[in-house]
């Protein structure tokens, strides 16, 4: 009850204060920055404000496996909302993301995500999310920053489902190393069935490279396979954070 009540009235509204004024700030600073590298500074720092109000702990590992250069395709599993303020302060390395394109229609979070650099893509048209897997891979190519996909499509109150193919072709086609993400514990912190962030452990781990030298298109599928295959592994139930202390407050 009491860990409610603080959920209620004290972390969800410091939440969406911070989101606001972050996000204000990160979208003045995109009218002296066209490039996108100064609001994901800012995002990285609204990640971290987050983490704290929520009173969670991230640990990461697999840092070593960062390509060298930045251009890469990273490839996560999603879990939560509260992936994403997770994993931005704790990949130091600069990204994008690619995010359905109705969220750049939304008020206020389209033009900031326009601004950023962020990548829209139209899952119900299949012509348009093929232009967009496209534009993203001369972005990475010629940019050399990395994007970051959550290939499942969406959040999962359980599980994990099928991956799709888009990471796979992004990454096959600008030339770079798809890395898997495996992130454990934001469920915890924000299910898909609640508005109320709580306390927890996380743990975000970075598996090593999936080169795509020599891969074409047509290899999707396989490097699709092998992606969700090591996203299971760093996401195993055996490295799956949890303290009583924390997390059950």
């Amino acid at each position: 009850m009491l860990s409610t009540l603080r959920a209620l009235f004290v972390t969800d509204p410091l939440v969406l204060l911070a989101t606001a004024f972050m996000g204000t700030v990160s979208l003045i600073t995109s009218l002296f920055d066209a490039s996108g590298r100064a609001q994901h500074r800012m995002a990285q720092r609204w990640g971290r404000l987050l983490l704290k109000i929520s009173r969670a702990r991230v640990r990461v590992e697999g840092l070593e496996h960062l390509p060298e250069g930045g251009g890469c395709v990273f490839v996560s599993n999603h879990q939560s909302y509260m992936d994403i303020p997770a994993i931005l302060p704790s990949i130091p390395v600069q990204f994008r993301f690619m995010a359905k394109k109705s969220l750049f229609r939304v008020p206020f979070i389209g033009y900031h995500l326009k601004r950023a650099g962020h990548i829209p893509v139209d899952r119900r048209d299949t012509r348009a999310a093929l232009k967009s897997m496209s534009e993203s891979a001369r972005i990475v190519r010629e940019r050399g920053i990395a994007v970051l996909i959550f290939p499942e499509g969406g959040r999962t109150p359980t599980g994990m489902r099928e991956f799709k193919d888009g990471a796979a072709y992004i990454a096959i086609k600008a030339g770079v190393p798809a890395v898997p993400v495996g992130i454990t514990g934001t469920r915890r912190m924000l299910p898909m069935d609640s508005l109320l962030v709580r306390p927890a452990d996380v743990l975000l781990r970075i598996g090593e490279p999936i080169p795509t030298g020599g891969l074409t298109v047509h290899d999707r599928h396989k490097l699709t396979a092998e992606l969700r295959a090591r996203v299971v592994e760093l996401t195993s139930p055996e490295n799956e954070p949890y303290a009583p202390g924390l997390s059950d407050t």
